[in-house]
This record gives C-alpha cells, structure tokens and sequence, in this order.
C-alpha cells in the first residue's frame, strides 16, 4: 500500500495575468523571480500578451505566494478570480487611459519647453519657466519609471524603467544645477547648458510608444475575443419544466437548457427534444447547417438557426470545445519560439550592458573631451540611457508569434505551441496517415448494381430493413445510401447475425442474406458471371463488396469504400511542389493502400503498418536528416504525433490526437497543411526582419549616441530626438508584425 509520505505530488501548470508589465525586460524580470520562488518547477513570462504560465508542486497553496513575489517588483499577478481574463481586461483598459492620460499631459507641457529650449534660449526667466513645466512631466506624469527603477534595484535588477529613470532624471538635475549656478560654468569660460527639453520629450515620446504599443498588443489578441464572444453571457435551463435564465458560470452537467431561434448553444451537450438545424462553420468550417435531432451532439459558440429544442449539457467552462481552443490558442500565444530564449538572455543582461556603455562613454568623455568635456560627457551618455530601449528587441518575437497563432485560428489552424509555428516551414518530409486523414474516415456506397428488374422498391425496402438491423460497421453505409430515397419499413422474423459473414432474416416466407461470397457458398447461392465480374473489378479499386441475395440468386451487388476527401489530392500536390516529399502509413492491406495511393498520386507508401512502426518510420527519416511533419487523426497515430518534429493532428479525429499534436487543423482538410506552413515561413520572416531592425537600431543608435561621429563632423545625436527614435523602433516592430494579419497564407 502506498502512503501519502511516498506519493510525488503532481505538478499543476496555470497561466495568470500579469499587470504592469512596460518592456520586454520587466517580462524577464517577473519571469525570473517566478522561477526562484518556492515550490515552483517551471515559469515563462510573455510580454506581448501579458501573462505568465507557472509549473509548481499541487500540494502548495501557491497563487496567492506567487502575487506576493512578483508584487513585490512592481507587478501583479490575477489570482484566486471568477474572470480572471475580464480583471485583466479592466486592468488594461485602466492602463491605456493612465498612458493615454500621461501622453497628453506630458506632450502638452513638454512643447512649450522645446520651444523655448530651440528657440528662445536667451529669453528672460527661460530656463526657469522650461523647469517649472518640466517637473511635473518628469515627477508625475513618469513617476512609474523611477517607482518601478526602484523596485527594480532593491533586487539588484535593471529594466527599461532604469534607463528612463536614470537618463532623465541626470538631464533634470544637471539643468536644474545649471539654471540655478550658471557661474560654475561662466567661471570657466563654458556656457551653462539645460536640457529640460530633452527630459520632458524623452518621457513623452516613450508615454507615446507605450501608448501605441498597448494599442497594438490589443489588436494582436483578437482571434481570441472572437473566440470568446461566441459564447453567450446567460442561459436559459428548464426546473421543473420552468424556464429560468442564469449566468453560464452557473450551469452544470446534466442541466436542459433551452435554445431559441438565432440564439448561440452556450455550452456542449446532447438533443433531448425538439428539432433544428444549426450553424457549426465557427467550429468546423463547413458552411452548411447540420440537421440535429435528439440523440445529436451539439457544441459551444454555434448558432441555431430556426427551430427550438432542448438539450442536455454535457461539458461546461473550461471543459467544452470552444473553451478548449481558445486555451490552446491562448497557450500558443503565451508560447516562446526556439529564438526567443536567445532574446530574453540578450534582454536580460541588455539592460546593465547599456548602463555599462553609458558609464564608458561618459568616462572617455570627461578623459578626452577637451573643453566642454563634461557637458558632452553628460549628454552623450544620457543619450546612450534614452536610444537604447530594449522593447523593440524584447516585442519583436512575441508579437510575431500572437499574429501568426491568430491567423492561424481565423483560417481553422490552431497552433498549440510556438516552436512548431517557427519550424513548420523547415519542413522537408510528411506522413500522411490513410483513414481520416487522405479518405473521410467514414465508408460510404460508392456502387450500387441491382441485379432483378422485378419488384426493384420491395428489394430496397427489404435491404433497407436487414442493414438497419445489422450491426456491421459497413451495413450504416448502405443505410444512409438508401435513405436518400423513399423507403417503406418491412416486418421480417428470424434476424440472424452471422459472424465473419453477414446476415440471414425471413421476409414473407422468403428468406435473405447480406454478407460475403462465402456466406453465398455456403448456402449454395447462385453466383452469377456478370455479378462476379463486377466484384473483381470494384475490389481491384480497393472496395468492400457486398452480395444481397435470396435462397436462389445474388439480387444486387454493393460496393463500399472510405473515399479520399474531395481535397487530399490537391493538397498532397502542393506539398509535392513545395519539394516536400510526402508519405503515406496505413494498417490496411496492400491492395487497398496501392489503389488509395494512386488515386492520391502518392509515390511513396507502406502498407500493414503497426502504430509503433509509424513512429519507428518517422525516426528513420529523422536519422537521415529530414524535419518530419506527421499528420494522422487517431489514437494508433499518437506515438508518431509524438516522435515527429511538427506534429498535426486532424480536428475530427480522436482525443489523444489532438492532445499529442502541436497543430490541429479543425476542419481535417489537408489543404490547411500547406496553408500552415506557409502561415510558418511569414511569421519566421516577420520575426528575422524584427529582430533585424531592433538589433540594426541599437547596433546603429548606440555609437551615434555615444558621439562617435563628434570627432569626425561634430555631430551628437540630441536625446530628444535619441527618444523620438527609440519609441518609433518599438511601434515599427509591432507594424511589421500587424502585416501578416492582412497577407494571404
């Protein structure tokens, strides 16, 4: 027996909101001290949609430990809340109007100071004037940079409020210095300089990019609130066959809930009564209604369309399908790629590396620069501080990535995790699993030969009649293929299954089989060469036959097959011209996986193949160096899904799949493959040109800021231009990324 000493706790895994996050380095800065705290086993932070997902021990009551930590950094984490999406969302909101509110105010006051600071240098009492305006832009309205700085240093970390806070409080203080004691300099034959110009621009052009960047990240998160907004607010559930309306947080498994014309079904369940058709192209993408009568299953964010009916529901909050994709989306969001683990190092230690550089250059400054060498000093390595935002570098990955993961969800692609997205492109090598994935999954009568002229409606009504019977996974085709007309029930007696052969039942004294040739045998039935002939050749096309027939004579012949998707075959030719080379696994036998394979225009394929040889198959083409994409749709495809690069699971198929699997394509159309890899190599390339311009800026700006062009032409870069550049680094990069919404993949 095992006692609760010895049991390993399990590790629970949650994502919470965070709050207050401004670049990429407080993202870093959170993410770390999460990592430290005790019981957790693992943390990411994501600055782009700010949140963190936390790995810890489910034996410690931890969330509310958790807030504690990272408040005390200056941030906040929602816990322990109803909605903690909606708390955030409030949070946001109150946060663009405070950033909004802080742009305005300090633009405004900061323009009557560039003007005096370009202009009217000279002009009585200006400094003064320049300084009373200044102050509040500086102290109040970007106040949060030297609180948060603050915060920051009591734990030995730097951010991106360090550098603001440092670079414009220094610019404050020496013209504040100099407006009051300009004889120190006159003293020495310098001129007394002030640049509160520059610190009250540089805290309105970064208010300004904060501004527009919280724009921004509220328009990369839209796929998710139109997932969200497919599930209505309240409900209504019958008691005792009264209707009474309540929130959807309150509904439970096994309520009847009702559903009017028009209405959005809230949660998954099952038809009680009542009849409708209902619009499903949210979940599925098929743009026909589908009938649903009792006994149909029915899922959450689809919309009724004419009749009433009730149903039971099955799975609420977070366990129905709408639910379930809108975290998957979410956690791919939340995801980081392969390069941005590089990123967070490079913005991690980014920070203390420019506050190194502006140190170094106020030094050689003061060493070499002659005259006006502490002037320079100052400037120059304020300007350092100001153009050295690391929030262009620490968005240019994420924001890609939450475009990308959104495009993918508005086209029926859902993204489970970034590494995927950025390494579908590499893809060289695809296993295409048979059934489900290239045919329907589902057998269908594809031919229908009557072999009698005679009585041709009562021998429909009476194979109608056997097959509903049957409980043979084949005998639901021919139902449905003869549903399509007028069908009259028949009474028969002595209903028989015949195992491994078909079945035997008694019409008016007549009796009838429907089964295989050697059900035919061995009852001495007469096989006649026209029939026989037919079966040769449908089941040269990899089609189950079946004989109807009496005591005396075959009366039609059915042939049943699992059609390739009306799709497949243009789908594997756009891989195939991508230069992907393309394969196809089955279990089933050698005949059926040639015809399907030449149908598909398939050259590569194995047939009778073993769950455990599709995942031995997918590591032999790793081992020759291949990036393998599999796709299948059931759980005898899991272990591959496993052991694949990228891994694609079809959104018809089974659970496991889908759990296993990086990528789902909702719709299990396989033209979505080639869609997603496309959808990959636009979000690679808008992550290289982002990290590109953001290391470019910083690769260029720095030495400008530095004044290494001073000895050459005089040129030194004025901080409040350095932070004009800075605040539009960050918008482009967000721009570039926003661009993909609007590409065709």
């Amino acid at each position: 027996m095992t006692t609760s000493k010895n049991r390993t706790p399990t590790v629970k895994r949650e994502t919470f909101p965070v709050l207050e996050m401004t670049c990429a380095a407080c993202a870093v800065s959170v993410e770390s001290i999460l990592k430290k705290a005790t019981g957790v086993k693992d943390a990411g932070v994501n600055f782009a949609n700010q949140s963190a997902w936390v790995e810890y021990d489910s034996s410690i009551s931890l969330p509310t430990d958790l807030q504690n930590t990272v408040r005390s950094i200056g941030y906040d984490l929602v816990v322990n809340v109803e909605d903690p999406q909606a708390v955030q969302e409030e949070a946001q909101r109150k946060h663009y109007n405070e950033v909004k509110s802080r742009t305005l105010w300090s633009s405004i006051l900061s323009v009557p100071v560039v003007i005096i600071g370009m202009f009217f240098m000279d002009m009585p009492y200006g400094n003064y004037i320049s300084m009373i305006l200044t102050a509040p832009v500086v102290f109040w309205f970007g106040r949060y940079f030297y609180v948060n700085a603050w915060k920051q240093a009591k734990h030995g970390k730097a951010n991106m409020d360090t550098l603001v806070a440092l670079s414009t409080g220094i610019a404050f203080i020496f013209s504040t210095f100099n407006t009051f004691f300009p004889e120190f300099w006159h003293q020495r034959g310098l001129h007394a300089h002030v640049y509160f110009e520059a610190a009250a621009v540089v805290i309105a052009f970064i208010s300004l990019g904060k501004l527009l960047e919280e724009r921004a990240k509220s328009s990369t998160s839209s796929a998710i609130k139109k997932l969200m907004g497919l599930q209505p607010k309240t409900v209504r559930v019958m008691v005792d066959e009264v209707e009474q309306e309540i929130p959807i947080a309150s509904v439970k498994v096994g309520n009847v809930i009702l559903v009017k014309p028009g209405e959005k079904i809230p949660v998954d369940g099952m038809v009680k009564n009542g009849a409708s058709y209902v619009d499903e192209s949210m979940i599925s993408g098929e743009p026909v209604p589908v009938e649903k009568t009792a006994g149909e299953k029915v899922f959450a964010g689809t919309v009724n369309q004419k009749g009433n009916f009730q149903f039971e529901a099955l799975k609420v909050g977070g366990d129905t399908i709408l639910a379930q994709i809108i975290k998957m989306v979410q956690q791919a969001q939340g995801s980081k790629a392969p390069v941005q683990k590089l990123v967070d190092k490079v913005a991690g230690i980014f920070v203390p590396v420019v506050i190194g550089i502006a140190i170094l250059t106020f030094t050689v400054w003061m060493l070499f620069g002659g005259v006006n060498a502490f002037t320079h000093a100052l400037l120059t390595s304020v300007t350092v501080l100001v153009i050295a935002c690391p929030c262009a570098l620490g968005l240019a990955t994420p924001t890609a990535i939450m475009v990308g993961v959104g495009k993918g969800a508005e086209n029926n692609i859902l993204i489970k995790d970034a590494e995927s997205l950025e390494l579908a492109h590499k893809v060289n090598a695809v296993i295409l699993d048979k059934t489900g994935t290239i045919t329907e999954g589902k057998p269908v009568v594809t031919n229908l030969s009557w072999q009698v002229e005679n009585d041709l409606p009562e021998m429909k009504n009476i194979l109608y009649a056997l097959e509903s019977k049957s409980e043979h996974p084949l005998a639901e085709a021919v139902v449905n293929e003869l549903k399509k007309e007028f069908i009259n029930n028949v009474a028969m007696t002595d209903f028989e299954s015949l195992t491994g052969r078909g079945v035997r039942a008694i019409v008016d004294h007549t009796v009838y089989f429907i089964g295989n040739k050697k059900l035919l045998h061995e009852n001495h039935i007469n096989l006649t060469t026209a029939a026989e002939q037919l079966a040769t050749n449908w089941q040269s096309e990899a089609k189950t036959v079946v004989f109807f027939a009496n005591q005396k004579t075959v009366l039609a012949v059915i042939a049943i097959a699992d059609k390739i998707k009306a799709t497949s075959k243009a789908a594997i030719a756009a891989l195939q011209d991508k230069g992907i080379e393309v394969y196809m696994l089955t279990g089933d036998n050698e005949q059926t996986a040639k015809a399907v394979a030449s149908q598909a225009n398939l050259k590569h394929y194995q047939a009778e193949v073993l769950p455990s040889g599709k995942a031995s198959f997918v590591k032999e083409l790793q081992e020759q160096g291949n990036v393998v994409a599999m796709v299948g749709d059931g759980i005898n495809d899991s272990h591959a899904l496993a052991q694949a690069d990228v891994s694609v699971a079809m959104g018809k198929g089974s659970d496991i799949a889908m759990d296993v699997a990086k990528i789902t394509l909702i719709t299990s159309d396989l033209q979505l493959l080639p869609k997603a890899f496309n959808l990959s190599r636009k979000t690679v390339r808008g992550i290289r040109q982002n990290l590109f311009w953001a290391f470019i800026y910083n690769v260029i700006g720095i030495p400008l800021a530095a004044g290494v062009l001073y000895p050459v032409n005089g040129f030194l870069l004025d901080p409040m231009i350095a932070g004009a550049a800075m605040a539009l680094s960050s918008v482009s990069v967000v721009g570039n990324s926003l661009r993909l919404r609007a590409s065709k993949i």
